[in-house]
């Protein structure tokens, strides 16, 4: 999995964003792009080619819906995750939605989702 593109992790919460990068570190995967901004996650995806992307749909005063639009439409696939009350607009309705406190087991199975897109 080396030569793949990297999965962005975008996520305002400093240490569940260093929680994620040791799950993909349990998981084998190379180390995630991260973002804790709107502007951080914009700046990677115009700047890398990615392989997916989790999206946190609270980043601070923002929604990270201008990020999962920049990212559907450069075909990445992705999901949100939400520590809950959050409606997907109908344009992301079909993503998936991976609640807080997370397991490895949810962040697996949504990565795994990736690759078959």
């Amino acid at each position: 999995m080396a030569d793949r593109p990297r999965i962005l992790l975008v996520e305002d919460d400093v240490l569940i964003g260093m929680m994620l990068a040791d799950m993909f570190d349990a998981l084998g995967l190379p180390e995630p792009a991260q973002a804790a901004s709107l502007n951080e996650a914009l700046a990677i995806i115009a700047a890398e080619p990615l392989g997916g992307a989790l999206v946190d749909i609270n980043l601070g005063e923002d929604k990270g819906w201008p990020v999962a639009d920049a990212l559907a439409e450069r075909g990445v696939p992705f999901a949100f995750t939400s520590g809950g009350g959050d409606i997907l607009p109908p344009a992301h309705a079909h993503r998936r939605l991976v609640g807080k406190p997370f397991r490895i087991s949810d962040i697996e199975a949504a990565l795994a989702e990736f690759g078959s897109d």
